[in-house]
């Protein structure tokens, strides 16, 4: 175990969450070469898809948390049944039976996701509400129910139908799972009413209980690790479901954890890699040998860590459907992302499907312009690493893996555009003599430098100058 720094963050989201997910203070590197290849591998591709999508798309709110008996912003009910809890609860759930998401194509999806650029994808099988947007023979509460009007459909099987149609398109796949589930009589007992997120009775006085919701939770696991082709990354939310002994009384949503809620990760772990060698395992907010990498929300680093990391941030300012979401500017995203693979992280970009089962026509669009900015700058985002500063001023730095190049992005300012002055100073970068500069907007330019003792200066062409030479960001890649 190797004990790492905390270090500020940076909040880029407006939604209210409903737990910080902290940078790890305690990463263990995986031992298992599968895993650390796997690992490699994802850190190289920077970019993937996050969905969350589940029956609340059909009240456009938040997701699962406005059943939580919490009094947070966050969990706030609203509309008809929002006065009393238990009538809210019951609709909630009848929800089931009128989720018909009729424009469902996950091929659709799969072709935008690539178009701009995404390599992997996370998709939300089950949410703390316990609805499944997968096949599982544990519960009736799922899609392919009966009771659902969309079960009749030949894509019934929501998460294998998503899996299938990126898997095509040669993305690493990823199932999100809830640890928690209140829907399931095992964790919220309903010999009790719910008090809060956590588990409503104690594991330790009702263990017959507790290993009837670990075998649960177990078995639909092992369903979508070993019946939904190959999987990549097992994305495990609802980090209060953990040991006591994990519990970190300095992060103030843990301090409310009472009981022990450990599921044997160990063996879930061992299961998932037995039908899935090399699985990277997320167990998030739980550091230790099961959280592959940290998975910090609506934030980023300061700086650069020393360990494997992405930032799960909304396209919208909603994880889940909402109508009418505003979406971040194209600009706000590439700044994002370059921020976000200079420091060394991946950047898992979210949007939620409609209740019919698209994206809005924004999202479209918004994919549509982050893939032509993409097409021109992949060499210098795809298998990059941090350089020795990440930025400075309008400028952002990254390395190739062989060390071989340096690339200096340089940002636009208020609008999408990229207006390039004189000349650009990179301070405390020499370069060697000979070594070419090339503008990768507009490689047919020549440009010249010159290295000083402190410095590095950029002569920008006249032709370039003082006027718009790329939208977003545009980059120089100079030999080292």
């Amino acid at each position: 175990m190797q004990k790492l720094f905390v270090v500020i963050i940076c909040f880029v989201g407006l939604q209210s969450k409903a737990q910080q997910h902290n940078f790890s203070n305690n990463y263990m590197f995986p031992k298992d070469s599968l895993v650390q290849q796997k690992l490699a591998h994802w850190q190289d591709i920077k970019f993937g898809l996050l969905m969350h999508w589940g029956t609340y798309s059909e009240w456009g709110i938040v997701e699962s948390w406005s059943l939580c008996p919490e009094d947070e912003g966050w969990t706030q009910r609203r509309g008809p049944y929002a006065a009393n809890y238990f009538e809210y609860k019951k609709a909630y759930e009848h929800l089931q039976t009128t989720f018909n998401p009729v424009q469902f194509n996950p091929a659709k999806w799969a072709a935008a996701a690539k178009d701009a650029g995404m390599k992997y994808v996370v998709f939300t099988t089950k949410h703390h509400d316990g609805f499944c947007m997968f096949d599982t023979r544990q519960t009736d509460y799922k899609v392919t129910s009966s009771k659902c009007p969309y079960s009749s459909n030949s894509k019934s099987n929501i998460a294998k139908e998503i899996f299938d149609a990126f898997r095509k398109d040669s993305f690493m796949i990823g199932a999100y799972f809830s640890k928690p589930d209140w829907n399931v009589p095992s964790y919220w007992w309903p010999y009790f009413p719910p008090k809060d997120r956590n588990v409503n009775y104690d594991p330790k006085k009702y263990p017959e209980k507790w290993n009837e919701f670990k075998t649960f939770t177990y078995n639909q696991i092992k369903e979508l690790m070993s019946e939904y082709g190959r999987m990549d990354i097992l994305w495990l939310d609802g980090g209060w479901v953990r040991p006591k002994s994990t519990i970190d009384k300095t992060v103030e949503w843990q301090r409310n954890i009472v009981y022990d809620q450990d599921i044997d990760m160990p063996a879930i772990a061992k299961m998932a890699r037995s039908y899935q060698p090399g699985l990277l395992v997320v167990d998030r907010t739980v550091s230790g040998e099961y959280e592959n990498y940290a998975t910090p929300e609506q934030t980023i680093p300061s700086e650069t860590l020393p360990y494997p990391w992405e930032s799960c941030i909304t396209m919208g300012n909603s994880w889940s459907y909402v109508p009418n979401d505003v979406y971040k500017p194209t600009n706000d995203i590439i700044h994002l992302l370059l921020k976000i693979i200079s420091r060394g992280g991946n950047l898992l970009l979210n949007i939620g499907p409609s209740p019919m089962g698209d994206w809005s026509d924004t999202a479209y669009s918004r994919l549509k312009e982050i893939g032509a900015w993409m097409k021109v700058h992949n060499e210098a985002v795809y298998n990059t690493i941090p350089y020795s500063q990440n930025e400075g001023g309008n400028l952002i730095y990254l390395q190739s893996k062989d060390k071989r190049y340096l690339y200096v992005y340089v940002l636009s300012d208020k609008n999408n555009d990229v207006v390039l002055p004189q000349s650009i100073n990179l301070k405390d970068i020499r370069i060697k003599k000979g070594s070419r500069v090339i503008f990768i907007d507009a490689p047919k330019h020549k440009i010249k430098w010159e290295s000083g003792r402190n410095e590095t200066v950029l002569e920008i062409p006249s032709s370039l100058q003082n006027k718009k030479a790329g939208d977003y960001a545009v980059a120089f890649k100079i030999e080292l």
